[in-house]
């Protein structure tokens, strides 16, 4: 093992999000920490040394970043490109700039493309190119995708420009690093944040220039029109979160402490305590918010991809209750949606037991053999629905879009709306059942496998 210096990469897997420490000498340097800072601390005592940077490589869509508090709670000082316009107590890290660590140093790469502002982190020891920190610009298999700051408030750029830009930041930056250099990414499969990623959490730069579609020989007018096609949907908080990043979050523990807990929920609770006009995240399995829930429910399961979906569904600074089986789940999750920046909009945090819902379930045989007397919803993303149509006559509205698009769906028939394996058609039903009260609604839920 190396001991003149340490990476240590740090994994969320609901957010497939990649944070890194870097050790040498005594000091520790972050890269794109996580807003929980507590496993950064723990690390940092672990193996006895002191954080003095924090380096955000840019202002980050899809998660909140810790670097404002561990700056003020260590005096580490936050490094970003001065592009940023950060609003924080910040030193400019562009082109040219270095900072030892110990015994190595990190230097910056302007490379815009997945942001105007976007920034790479070389790792240079003993005269050579030993890493390079890539935030959103390079990914294992993929790039970072360029139209992420349409819609970032004041902090806009057009997607055609930032493409053309990640052309040239991959070619002119990146691509002239030495074969062996290791990549290390900001996200890994699963992320909004590009759309064709490996599950490997590392790679070397020859590894990507044999087989990464991003560094392969074209033209630029090539490279762009493969770049924007097929980007997946923009979920609401993404614009919020860049905004949020920009100008530093508030501090983790305050935050999630901040959450009101209402009385435990039991069948004496009175349901008009909760205001008629909050939506209510449920959190519980399917099955059991398909029994009983209360009205203006939506069932966004623990599982899977949760913050992602309340962030697609809900949108920044609207208000909505949180209920989950247990305290535990119910803690978990509110550490979960501080990640993505809306603990302050939660009204109220409970668990319980609920009976104020006669549950409907579909009949599969009837729905099998007369699938032309129900209106189906397909709620999958375009690009699921593009490879693999799974009934002829559905109707397409993504479920990001959901919300915003109900009253587009005929009442004529019973409803019955589908997904790939049953997750998002538990949210989507539930977000159908609110708006048209009285109209027959079914979740397909995991039985679409067997169309």
């Amino acid at each position: 093992m190396n001991t003149k210096y340490l990476i240590k990469q740090f994994e969320d897997k609901p957010l497939a999000h990649y944070a890194y420490a870097i050790v040498s000498g005594g000091e520790m340097v972050l890269i794109d920490p996580a807003r929980n800072p507590q496993p950064y601390y723990d690390f940092a005592k672990e193996q006895d040394v002191k954080i003095v940077g924090v380096v955000e490589t840019h202002p980050h869509a899809d998660f909140v970043s810790s670097h404002l508090e561990i700056s003020l709670t260590t005096g580490a000082t936050v490094y970003t490109s001065k592009l940023v316009g950060a609003e924080y107590p910040h030193h400019g890290f562009d082109d040219g700039d270095k900072m030892n660590i110990g015994s190595v140093k990190l230097k910056s790469l302007n490379t815009p493309g997945h942001s105007p502002d976007s920034i790479c982190v070389v790792l240079e020891g003993e005269g050579k190119d030993i890493a390079v920190f890539t935030g959103d610009t390079l990914f294992i298999g993929d790039c970072g995708r360029p139209d992420l700051r349409e819609t970032a408030r004041k902090i806009t750029a057009t997607r055609e420009a930032l493409a053309k830009e990640m052309f040239h930041s991959l070619r002119n930056r990146l691509m002239p690093l030495n074969d062996d250099v290791l990549v290390y990414p900001a996200h890994g499969a699963g992320t909004l944040c590009g759309k064709g990623l490996s599950e490997a959490n590392s790679s070397t730069m020859g590894a990507e220039k044999l087989t990464n579609w991003s560094l392969q020989k074209c033209t630029e007018e090539e490279f762009v029109k493969q770049l924007m096609a097929d980007q997946p949907f923009i979920p609401k908080y993404f614009g919020f979160d860049v905004a949020l990043n920009k100008k530093g979050a508030n501090d983790f523990l305050a935050g999630i402490s901040g959450v009101p807990r209402l009385e435990k929920i039991n069948d004496e609770f009175d349901a008009h305590k909760l205001e008629a006009d909050v939506i209510i995240i449920d959190t519980r399995p399917q099955q059991q918010f398909k029994a009983a829930h209360f009205a203006n429910s939506i069932n966004i399961q623990i599982g899977g991809k949760f913050e992602t979906w309340l962030g697609s569904i809900i949108n920044p600074i609207e208000w909505f209750y949180l209920t989950a089986e247990t305290e535990s789940q119910l803690t978990e999750l509110i550490e979960r949606i501080a990640k993505i920046g809306y603990e302050a909009q939660i009204k109220g945090a409970f668990v319980g037991s609920f009976d104020t819902t006669i549950p409907s379930f579909l009949d599969l045989t009837n729905f099998s053999a007369h699938q032309t007397d129900y209106t189906i919803i397909d709620i999958r993303n375009m690009s699921e629905v593009s490879e693999k149509q799974i009934f002829e006559t559905a109707i397409h509205i993504p479920l990001a879009e959901l919300r915003e698009r109900v009253k587009e769906i005929p009442t004529e028939k019973p409803i019955v709306v589908h997904c790939a394996g049953g997750y998002r058609s538990a949210i989507g039903s539930s977000i159908i059942n609110n708006s048209l009260a009285g109209k027959a609604v079914y979740d397909l839920g995991e039985a679409v496998t067997a169309f």
